[in-house]
C-alpha cells in the first residue's frame, strides 16, 4: 500500500499503473466512468486527465482488483465492483 499524501504519483507516471489492467473504472462525483482499455484504449494525455486530480496526482483511493483498476470514491462502485458477483 502507498499513501497518495507521502509518495504521490504525479503526471505520467500515473500510467504504469495500468500495466496488466483491462478494466478501468473513475468515479467523477456521481458518475462513474468506465474504460475498456483492452478493446478501446484512449490517449495517454485523456488516461492521464481521468487518473489524476486536478493538483495532477493520482486520484485517491485507487485500487487494483485483479485487472481491474479503480479510482476515486463512489459507495456504489466500490460495493457493486468489489463485491465477490461484481
Amino acid at each position: 500500500m502507498q499513501s497518495a499524501t507521502r509518495s504521490p504519483v504525479a503526471g505520467d507516471e500515473v500510467l504504469t499503473l495500468l500495466e496488466g489492467v483491462s478494466d478501468l473504472h473513475v468515479a467523477r462525483g456521481k458518475k462513474i466512468v468506465h474504460v475498456d482499455l483492452g478493446a478501446d484504449r484512449p490517449a495517454d494525455e485523456e488516461l492521464v486527465k481521468l487518473l489524476c486530480s486536478r493538483f495532477g496526482k493520482l486520484r485517491a483511493p485507487t485500487m487494483r482488483s485483479g485487472d481491474r483498476l479503480l479510482v476515486g470514491y463512489n459507495a456504489e462502485m466500490l460495493a457493486t465492483l468489489l463485491s465477490p458477483e461484481g
